[in-house]
């Protein structure tokens, strides 16, 4: 079986992303990794969707997580007949394309190759549930080679011995990123937002520059202003959870304010990812509103006292006027001209 993740950092190895086995889907739970090295064990496609909710995989895990839950759905419909066979598919697939709303559209497009390829193995006599696995390693394959063009067109923007600063953990492209500097002997001194509530910058993605041999300096969220003004930041980057067709762009909480900085000091900031066809603006992205309890303690332990409120949005929009560039598999784009971006045709992603 060919892969696409050798010479890639612990995270990034598609069994420690989410995996179909033996009727079960093995998920790392990233949200103590890596303090602690557990996966959640899944046994039903409704645990899958479950797991994906309460983000103990986020980013790009999803996308596999998914994948896999589907596949495990098949394995639960082995023994019914064709009608309740596809009833219970399109019930799972419907459940896990709606498992967080920012979303969706990326997890319907994997749902639906999913069932195409259920409908493939049925008619030519073979294991859905195997085809479904299949189809989800040619995806993971599939994303990263088209992340590992977008890396290679991002590490040009890049200066020698550059200083760069992450917001959340963009998972495929940091670690195409680094592989790709690494390739050409590029060094690079990796600057990571922590990120709250979850810490996803210094929990994941400074564990995946040190895995992967680059220098990295975890940075609470507050130290933004000071990092750019006296740490010499070259480029902040971010992957997008959605690109809409007028170059605004939904990621983590707190990548608009640091967009707004980095406007301010005249600090270049590059989204990276692939476009989505079926948002026209930003207005069409879905805020998720997560549980404020996140906000109120962390991994048990209450920070506030009982009668204080929070809120917590998962996601912020930021314009296209602090965006410096959208970098795809097919070059660096105006965020004003995305449209150019699909004139040059689509390919398969997701």
């Amino acid at each position: 079986m060919e892969r696409k993740d050798e010479d890639l950092a612990f995270l990034l190895k598609y069994e420690n992303v989410a995996w179909f086995e033996d009727g079960k889907v093995r998920i790392l739970d990233r949200r103590i990794y890596p303090t602690e090295i557990q996966f959640v064990e899944c046994r039903t496609y409704e645990e899958v969707t479950k797991a994906v909710h309460d983000m103990v995989t986020q980013s790009a895990g999803p996308y596999t997580a998914i994948g896999m839950g589907m596949a495990l759905a098949a394995w639960q419909t082995r023994d019914l007949n064709q009608k309740d066979f596809w009833d219970f598919m399109s019930k799972a697939a419907d459940s896990l394309s709606h498992a967080r709303p920012t979303t969706y559209n990326r997890y319907k497009q994997i749902t639906d190759g999913c069932l195409e390829s259920a409908k493939k193995a049925v008619k030519n006599g073979e294991c859905p549930y195997q085809s479904i696995f299949e189809a989800t390693i040619e995806s993971l394959n599939r994303r990263y080679s088209t992340m590992e063009k977008v890396a290679e067109y991002l590490v040009d923007l890049i200066p020698d011995n550059g200083n760069v600063l992450t917001q959340c953990f963009g998972e495929t492209i940091n670690g195409m990123m680094c592989r790709v500097a690494k390739r050409r002997g590029k060094k690079i001194h990796f600057y990571h937002a922590e990120t709250r509530p979850y810490l996803q910058g210094a929990r994941l993605t400074s564990s995946v520059s040190v895995d992967m041999g680059f220098e990295a300096t975890v940075l609470t969220d507050n130290m933004i202003a000071y990092a750019m003004k006296y740490k010499n930041i070259d480029l902040f980057t971010s992957a997008a959870d959605t690109i809409a067709r007028d170059g605004s762009i939904a990621n983590k909480i707190g990548t608009f304010q640091i967009a707004i900085l980095a406007d301010y000091f005249g600090i270049p900031y590059f989204v990276t990812g692939i476009p989505d066809a079926d948002k026209i603006a930003g207005k069409d992205i879905v805020i998720e509103e997560r549980d404020p309890k996140q906000v109120l303690e962390y991994r048990g332990i209450k920070n506030t006292l009982p009668m204080v409120d929070a809120i917590y949005p998962s996601f912020d929009i930021t314009p296209p006027r602090l965006i410096s560039g959208v970098v795809t598999d097919k070059g660096v784009f105006s965020p004003y001209d995305l449209k150019t971006y699909f004139e040059k045709g689509t390919t398969k992603f997701y």
